[in-house]
């Protein structure tokens, strides 16, 4: 079986990221790829609220609660520690032909920077073999190519490039 590839958006607050990842996922659907996302949050969330069903099996002690219809289904599940990002791919995305990750920065997995030079005076200190390109409004001195904002086109293609050359 094929690995499925994990490719990392990161950058600082406010640099862009979700925009990206959406304009990435949508030029990737456009092309005929299926495509799975995850976000991390350091901070922990919340999906559920009170007074839903789901909720309240949860609060009731339920280690896990599905919701599921027909056309879609979501996963809570208590976690002790952190699940790695591997097993998240192996357990959820087996139907992907990529998964583009928002975040993650300590994994390593190849990463493309979001960067705007209006927000933070330098990009992040991430490790240069993970950083496989760059986002920016500026040109910077970092070896990877660079990639305007609006050039989705430029960006997918590499990433197809890079990642979805074995795929129909």
């Amino acid at each position: 079986m094929m690995r499925i590839p994990v490719v990392s958006i990161v950058g600082k607050k406010n640099s862009g990221k979700t925009t990206l990842i959406e304009k990435i996922v949508s030029e990737l659907k456009k092309r005929g790829y299926r495509v799975g996302t995850i976000k991390h949050d350091v901070h922990g969330f919340e999906i559920d609220y009170e007074g839903k069903d789901t909720y309240r099996h949860y609060q009731a002690g339920s280690e896990t609660v599905v919701i599921a219809s027909s056309k879609k289904l979501a996963l809570i599940k208590k976690l002790r520690n952190s699940l790695p990002l591997d097993k998240m791919v192996k357990n959820f995305f087996q139907d992907v032909d990529i998964v583009i990750t928002e975040g993650y920065k300590a994994q390593n997995k190849p990463k493309i920077e979001c960067f705007r030079s209006d927000v933070h005076a330098k990009p992040l200190d991430i490790n240069k073999s993970e950083r496989i390109a760059l986002v920016c409004d500026s040109r910077l001195e970092i070896d990877v190519p660079q990639f305007d904002f609006d050039n989705i086109n430029g960006l997918v293609g590499f990433i197809e490039e890079q990642f979805l050359a074995n795929y129909p």
